[in-house]
């Protein structure tokens, strides 16, 4: 009679291991459902993170848009340099700039004496190349520091650094001089424009509105010294 009790007993001991494996392999199928959602959420991740640079990507490329924008607005479509109001932006940093460093400049308002005329003999185009003719020459009459802007028409303005009042006036009859030099030729015939320039002094204690109020009043008491010119000369070929 003893014998069925140790098969009694060795089946309950079985029982119990069987009983405390099933307990220890639980955590484990615990820890393998619970790593399962990670998985399904590292795709989501990833998407997240695209979307992230995609978006991040759209706002450099829209930032680089309205930088675009922002320069053609401030840009002469025609000569390629600033309008009028890209160069009153310009000289109103510089005149902030003078007036915190103490430093100084000339403003110097160009005016073309005879585009009109070439206009109504020749056509606009005839007038928009003696424009770009202008606008190179006097580009090329100053500093990479410099600024030579239009203000509309037949109108240009040049911001030059560091100029006393008697080297801003020889400046500014060196550039009518290069502008009253400059020849085209239109339908045959041989064609001269010319310039007159007005001068104002720049420095800590400007206003830009009223500095462009000066040189323009001076630039036309210029104009009046120059009427005795021909207002367009045409020599045939």
């Amino acid at each position: 009679m003893k014998k069925p009790k140790r098969a009694g007993a060795a089946k309950a001991k079985k029982g119990r291991k069987t009983s405390a494996s099933r307990s220890k392999a639980a955590p484990r199928r615990l820890a393998k459902r619970s790593a399962k959602p990670a998985r399904r959420g590292a795709p989501a991740a990833d998407d997240a993170r695209a979307t992230i640079r995609g978006l991040r990507s759209k706002l450099k490329e829209a930032e680089r848009r309205v930088a675009e924008l922002e320069a053609a607005a401030d840009t002469d479509f025609l000569l390629e340099i600033p309008n009028r109001r890209g160069f009153e932006r310009e000289l109103a940093r510089a005149i902030a700039y003078m007036k915190r460093y103490r430093a100084s400049g000339a403003l110097i308002v160009l005016d073309v004496d005879r585009l009109k005329p070439i206009n109504d003999s020749f056509g606009h185009a005839a007038g928009d190349e003696v424009l770009k003719a202008i606008a190179a020459t006097l580009t090329r009459q100053v500093r990479a520091s410099d600024v030579v802007g239009r203000l509309g028409g037949d109108e240009f303005a040049l911001l030059l650094w560091n100029l006393s009042e008697t080297d801003a006036k020889a400046k500014a009859a060196t550039l009518e001089q290069a502008i009253d030099e400059l020849s085209f030729a239109f339908r045959g015939q041989r064609v001269t424009a010319g310039a007159s320039a007005g001068v104002a002094l720049l420095g800590a204690q400007s206003d830009a509105g009223r500095a462009l109020e000066e040189a323009d009043a001076a630039m036309y008491v210029r104009k009046a010294h120059r009427r005795h010119e021909p207002r367009i000369r045409l020599v045939s070929n």
